[in-house]
């Protein structure tokens, strides 16, 4: 097995970041199950869980279902908190703790809202009892001055830090030496690492194939005449815990945005689709040549009293697509429109909670 021995890296993922950051605000929300929510608007409960703390995780209730779900779910809680959220304040939390990270790494990459990898190895003098020394350091010191717990996985790249990071969750600390990364993957299942979706894992599953340890008997040769190069070789290079893609410097970036005065003021809908579709095509270049995933969407309208509006949703993942950022966009427009009373003057579109894509650790990563 190949690792870059003379790195560490860690990988930084704040707990149940929206939750958490609503039982700071609220300290006696800790012992309740809470659910913070994206609401669709449409009636008083429609929408998704955007996370979930651990106590809400053990009836079930956890990101991506309906708020109905959920509910259901801890319907014997009669305890249980459903609040929207408030991304501004967790953007405020976000940058305070960012902050902090950014002091302890030799290299910092900013990958989204709740989580960072950092390169260590000239802090640590490449000593892996340093870097868990650092990283208990960081842990204690985002704890005392945020309030906030994260966990933290210390290894030789990026790819074991991530899978290690989530290994003790929450407020968890795993380091794995280089020597150890091979019997640190081992036992564990093909989804756990980062990339893999349900459609590969239903694919190995039909050779036979649900554990790390069984992947990586399989030779590179089947695993590309079964997925293709590029797909076949990340299994075989995660198989064996490789990854020599270098932490690389990386701040945050807020948002991306167009707006555009419009020939005329105006409330009608085909009018203002065909502009806000145009804006939407400008602003998908520039997701694509940022190299940048989103996962909110928003629309504004100055009106034509100079007032602003405006309206945004989170989607359920993080995504670089045009299609779901149009569709997202004219979903918006359409739901404001139909409480919209004055004309329209300038029309905007928007994405933000903002990650860069191959800290997604997607299967191009690598290659």
């Amino acid at each position: 097995m190949s690792c870059v021995a003379d790195r560490v890296i860690l990988h930084v993922d704040f707990d149940y970041f929206f939750a958490q950051c609503e039982e700071i605000r609220d300290p006696q929300l800790r012992v309740k199950p809470v659910c913070v929510c994206v609401y669709s608007g449409r009636d008083q409960n429609s929408g998704a869980v955007a996370t979930a703390n651990y106590l809400a995780r053990r009836y079930g209730a956890r990101s991506g279902v309906s708020i109905r779900t959920a509910m259901a779910q801890l319907k014997e809680r009669d305890d249980a908190v459903f609040l929207p959220t408030d991304f501004g304040y967790y953007a405020d939390i976000s940058e305070n703790a960012m902050g902090i990270l950014q002091g302890y790494a030799d290299i910092f990459e900013y990958v989204g809202k709740d989580e960072a990898y950092l390169d260590v190895t000239a802090k640590t003098g490449g000593s892996y009892d340093a870097g868990s020394h650092l990283a208990q350091r960081i842990k204690n010191d985002i704890k005392r001055k945020i309030k906030l717990t994260c966990s933290v996985g210390v290894s030789p790249n990026r790819l074991i830090s991530k899978i290690a990071s989530d290994f003790n969750k929450p407020d968890g600390l795993t380091v794995v030496t280089p020597e150890k990364v091979k019997e640190f993957l081992q036992p564990l299942k093909v989804r756990d690492i980062p990339g893999i979706g349900k459609k590969t894992e239903q694919a190995l599953a039909k050779m036979g194939v649900s554990t790390v340890e069984q992947l990586r008997s399989m030779s590179i040769f089947d695993l590309n005449s079964s997925f293709g190069r590029r797909t076949g070789a990340y299994l075989h290079n995660a198989a064996v815990g490789e990854d020599h893609e270098p932490v690389a410097q990386r701040e945050p970036q807020v948002q991306f945005s167009r707006i555009s005065t419009l020939s005329k003021d105006s409330t009608d809908p085909d009018f203002l689709r065909q502009n806000l579709l145009r804006m939407c095509e400008e602003l998908h270049k520039t997701v694509q040549e940022n190299k940048m995933l989103f996962r909110s969407v928003g629309i504004q309208f100055i009106q034509s009293d100079l007032s602003n509006r405006t309206k945004s949703r989170m989607l359920r993942n993080s995504t670089a697509s045009r299609i779901e950022l149009e569709k997202a966009a004219t979903e918006l427009l359409k739901e404001a429109l139909e409480s919209q009373k004055r004309q329209i003057r300038r029309l905007g579109v928007k994405v933000s909670d903002l990650s860069e894509a191959r800290g997604q650790f997607s299967m191009d990563n690598y290659f």
